[in-house]
């Protein structure tokens, strides 16, 4: 079987900061930008993997939520638990000072893991954990 990864979603719910931080901190092309204010559907992804890309997307606009899972994602966002994403890198030490730069919230400063890894960790505007690992 051949299948690939084309697309992820993380949620979002603010447009602006989030193109900050997946665009001006992560270097990410913006591949689409559809919709206003913020039900904005935004996609992003690494310049040299076209063929992979992240969509951000405002959970607030989609119309099968009730008004109680609104407020349940909304609050699962603000703590951090709704939504993560793996990274990789072959410089760890420069992306993280890159993302540090730009005011992004760090959860973990570049670290050897017990479990063989090095990586760092953020939270983006929304709220979602995006953890780099150095690739060796």
């Amino acid at each position: 079987m051949d299948i690939s990864i084309h697309a992820s979603f993380l949620p979002h719910d603010d447009p602006e900061a989030s193109l900050a931080f997946y665009r001006d901190g992560l270097g990410f092309e913006v591949r689409g930008d559809v919709g206003r204010g913020k039900k904005r559907w935004i996609t992003v992804g690494p310049a040299d993997q076209p063929g992979t890309s992240i969509v951000l997307d405002p959970p607030s606009a989609n119309p099968g939520l009730t008004e109680e899972e609104r407020r349940t994602v909304a609050e699962m966002m603000a703590k951090g638990t709704y939504a993560s994403l793996l990274l990789a890198t072959p410089d760890l030490d420069g992306t993280f000072d890159r993302l540090q730069a730009t005011g992004a919230e760090v959860v973990q400063e570049p670290i050897d893991q017990p479990y063989g890894v090095r990586d760092c960790a953020f939270r983006d505007p929304a709220g979602n954990l995006i953890r780099i690992q150095e690739r060796g």
